[in-house]
């Protein structure tokens, strides 16, 4: 398991008052680290959302594209390609 990270961050004015409002007895969370963690929860999935979207939008252009346009390779080829980029 990797050692946990501390945080200190220092948040006034609009922004202050909105985390405020959504910790403690009238907020949806207990307190501060618990919202933060669900943000930084929401933010991962959003990030791998959109490398999902990417990479199936890649692949529907890749099996959309005509059989004719393919180079065929073999495993030795795809390797020394790769090396190269």
């Amino acid at each position: 398991m990797n050692k946990p990270i501390t945080l200190n961050v220092r948040i006034s004015g609009a922004l202050g008052e909105f985390v405020a409002a959504n910790v403690g007895d009238q907020g949806a969370y207990e307190n501060v680290s618990e919202y933060v963690r669900d943000l930084i929860r929401r933010d991962k999935e959003r990030s791998e959302a959109e490398q999902f979207q990417r990479l199936k939008a890649e692949l529907t252009r890749a099996f959309a594209a005509p059989e004719d346009s393919y180079d065929a390779l073999d495993a030795e080829a795809v390797i020394a390609r790769n090396r190269r980029a």
